[in-house]
Parts: structure tokens; sequence; C-alpha cells
């Protein structure tokens, strides 16, 4: 797909279409004067569902993917839509009756995604992700899971994936060159070669009281995790311009460390606290360094 993604989050639902418009005009003039125009080629549209109660930021009702994708495509200009699927909380016909619809509105590939965190399985009924990938074969060529490299047993995981037809994967944010050695290791274990879309998230500094995106990341145990959220913990520590250098010194370490292992890259963006113009100050440096497609007509503000 060539993919470079910036993501936009589906708005509070009480704040109705005009609140879906007024944030995405304002994300599309964010890229305008920070030197995304032309060069982001789609637009990730996550569907939102409850986690955990211990998330810092309380999860009001969101926006539905398709109604905030017809209210705001218009403003955006010739992008094309990704977004993620939640499948296990609908039978087999429900789904494919929803996967039909995201089709048809135009979304380009779906992020097949299984039970939120601290959800027991019980409580998901509905098929797995590689159930989603195998079912919809031909309803959706582009059909994405989740990649974590750092979750225990992710290799594995990922080649089985793989093998039940998924096209691209798309990482869970990025804080380490972890990647580079899960993609060195797969290589060698598996002849599967899906695009990767490699998620980078801005960092801001009330991050340091708010630690969103430490939650986000978050794996109890797990040494690489935690790494992760010590870098996150001492970027957001740092000023505007040390935020930023430390951002494209990773998203620099982890192109060069990934960028010749014969696997399709994309680059997917994503903003956790909202896109800002910081953000895109950053992000467009980042595709400075390297973007994996030439540049296209997008992210327009009308």
């Amino acid at each position: 797909m060539n993919t470079v993604a910036l993501e936009l989050v589906p708005p509070e639902l009480d704040g109705g279409t005009d609140r879906a418009v007024q944030e995405t005009g304002a994300a599309a003039e964010h890229c305008r004067r920070h030197g995304l125009t032309g060069r982001v080629s789609h637009v990730m549209l996550p569907g939102i569902v409850a986690e955990d109660a211990d998330r810092p930021v309380a999860l009001t009702p969101r926006m539905d993917v398709l109604d905030f994708w017809a209210a705001v495509r218009p403003a955006l200009g010739p992008v094309v839509g990704l977004c993620t699927q939640v499948t296990v909380f609908q039978d087999e016909r429900r789904l494919t009756d929803r996967v039909r619809r995201l089709r048809d509105a135009g979304m380009d590939g779906i992020t097949f995604v299984g039970k939120p965190h601290g959800m027991p399985v019980a409580a998901a009924p509905g098929i797995t992700p590689q159930d989603a990938l195998m079912r919809f074969r031909d309803l959706i060529p582009h059909r994405g899971v989740v990649m974590i490299p750092t979750r225990r047993g992710e290799v594995g995981r990922f080649d089985e994936k793989c093998e039940c037809g998924a096209t691209f994967a798309l990482t869970q944010l990025l804080y380490s060159d972890r990647i580079v050695d899960f993609l060195q290791t797969f290589a060698a274990r598996s002849a599967h070669r899906p695009e990767i879309l490699l998620s980078f998230g801005y960092v801001p500094g009330m991050e340091r009281q708010v630690r969103l995106i430490d939650w986000l990341i978050h794996d109890t145990g797990n040494e690489l995790v935690r790494q992760e959220q010590e870098f996150v913990a001492h970027t957001a520590a740092g000023s505007l311009e040390q935020r930023r250098h430390a951002l494209l010194d990773l998203y620099r370490r982890v192109i060069d460390g990934v960028h010749d292992l014969g696997f399709p890259l994309g680059v997917h963006l994503e903003a956790p606290y909202g896109v800002s113009g910081a953000a895109c100050e950053t992000f467009a440096e980042m595709l400075d360094y390297w973007s994996p497609a030439p540049p296209s007509l997008t992210c327009d503000s009308r």
C-alpha cells in the first residue's frame, strides 16, 4: 500500500457531525502548516471500545467509524481510509455485514483486532482476528493485524496470522528499536512478507502528568516494555526541541534497522493526545528522513 497514515480518532459522540468536521479541519490545517500536505496517503480511523477501568483518560462514547468517515471525508481531499475493527463482539453474520459496509464506504484496508485490555475471554465470544482474516479474504484485499514486537511469543503468533491471510501488520506504538530484532528473527523463520506499518507516536509534555502513553503500552513484568516506558517518561520531561530530537533519533534507528529486511514498509503516525502543530512538525521531519511513497495530494484543508 506504500502507506503513510495519519491517525484521526473519532470524536465524542455528543459533539455530533459539527464537532467531527471541526476537529478534522483543525488537524488538516496542522498538516498544511507543517508540511504534511501531499505526503500523507491514508487516514487511520480506530474503532474505539471500552478498555480497563484504570485508563488515565476517561473513555467517553465515540462516533462510529462509518459515521465519522462519511462526515469528514469531503474535507480531507483524495485520501484513502484505513480502520481497525474489533472482531470479538460480533458473530459471523453481523461482522460480515460490518466489513461489507466498511469496504463499500471506501476503506482500503481493515486491521482486525481481538479483545481489549483486561477483558476476560468469556466476555468476548465473537470470532477471532485469525478467523476474520480467513473469512474475509474475498471481501477486503488489505487485511491487517496488530503486531506487538515486545510481546512474549509474538513471532509465532504473527506467523500464524500471516498463514491465515494477513497482508499487513499495524505495530503497537514503537518507543524502542525492538522491532528491528523482531523482524530479523521473523524473516529468518518465515517466508511471509506482509507490509509492516511502523507506528510512531508523538510524546507531548503533558504525558508527565497524565501518563496515557505509559498506560497504552504497559505490559506488567515485561522488561522490554519497561524500557520503553522509561524512554517515554524521559522524552516527556524534555523541552519541545529535546522531545523532537529523541523521537527523530528513534525513527532513524528503526528505519535504518528494518529497511533492508525484505518487508514492504509503511508509516503510521499517531498523536495519542490529539493532532497538534508540534506533532505534525515532528512527523514531517520524520518523513524528511524517509518516506515509503512518492508525494500525493492529501490532508487538504478546505
